[in-house]
Formats: C-alpha cells, sequence, structure tokens
C-alpha cells in the first residue's frame, strides 16, 4: 500500500463544508444522517458531532442485498443495521467515503427500503472515483478522481483522524 497524494483531513473539512450548506435546504432540514458500514459510518458520526446534532447517526449495512454475496458469504460481524430513528417519509443523507462501482450503494438502498420509505434519499462521499458500473451518483463529494481499476482507495481511521490509503490488487 502506498499514501495517496490526497489528504483525508481536508478533504473531510470540505465535505463538512458541503453537508452543512446542504443540510440548511429547506427540502433537506430535519434530514437523518445515516452512515455506511465502515468508513461511511465513522465520517457520519464524525459529521454528526461537528454539526452539532443530537445522538448518534444510523448505520447501514450492504451485506444482506450484495450481489457478490456466493463470492463473500455472510461473516458474522458487527455491521449490522441500525436506524435511530424511523425513516418513513424523512429525508436521508447516506455518507460513504468511497464511491466506486455503485454496487454497495445499491445494495445499502435495498436495505434502507426494508426499513421504511423515505422522503428522498442523496448520497455524500468523501471521495468519488471513476469505474462507475451501475447509474449511481453522489450529491456530494469532497473530490473527484480517477484511479485505475487494479487499485483500491481505503479510508483508514486513527483515533478521531483520517488517512486515505491505495491498495493495488
Amino acid at each position: 500500500m502506498s499514501a495517496l497524494a490526497l489528504d483525508a483531513e481536508t478533504l473531510y473539512a470540505e465535505l463538512l463544508t458541503q453537508v452543512r450548506a446542504f443540510l440548511a435546504r429547506p427540502d433537506w432540514v430535519g434530514a437523518q444522517l445515516v452512515g455506511i458500514w465502515s468508513g461511511g459510518a465513522w465520517l457520519a458520526e464524525r459529521l454528526q458531532r461537528d454539526l452539532g446534532r443530537a445522538g448518534p447517526p444510523g448505520l447501514i449495512s450492504s451485506r444482506m442485498h450484495r450481489d457478490d454475496f456466493g463470492a463473500r458469504g455472510l461473516a458474522a460481524t458487527a455491521d449490522a443495521t441500525k436506524l435511530t430513528q424511523s425513516i418513513d417519509g424523512a429525508p436521508i443523507l447516506l455518507i460513504d467515503d468511497v464511491l466506486w462501482t455503485g454496487r454497495t450503494t445499491r445494495a445499502v438502498l435495498n436495505e434502507l427500503f426494508d426499513y421504511g420509505r423515505p422522503a428522498r434519499v442523496a448520497l455524500a462521499v468523501l471521495v468519488d472515483r471513476n469505474g462507475r458500473e451501475l447509474p449511481m451518483q453522489a450529491e456530494l463529494a469532497a473530490a473527484r478522481i480517477s484511479l485505475p481499476a487494479h487499485q483500491r482507495l481505503h479510508l483508514k481511521k486513527d483515533g478521531e483522524s483520517f488517512g486515505l490509503e491505495v491498495e493495488t490488487v
């Protein structure tokens, strides 16, 4: 693995600015933050705190709706969905670290609708990278980059600080 030339803390500050402005829009006032396991959950927790919002954000997992279940299997992990409020009729801002193929986002949307019918859903990501396989788009992104298909981008957490690493597979 090597360090990516993007500073995750600077990107987080940009994402915070974008999310704050987005949530001030009349149709997004009162929106719930829901972090996608695991990097998105870390970001959502920090956003919730830095925006001065009470309580924890929601957490959503893609594991029950993945299209690669046959290859990955179902591991016993702590990444179960935990929504802190009813989502029926509520605006939902999904938070993720990296948007790549769109498959995790598709799985998360399926999971979300298992819990109810939100008024609207938008996606905010730290990094939007090339390589989409499904028609998914981030409404908010701190950075939009291109990486070769053989590289994966990972958000790392060290205490309260974030870092980005690229892995060649």
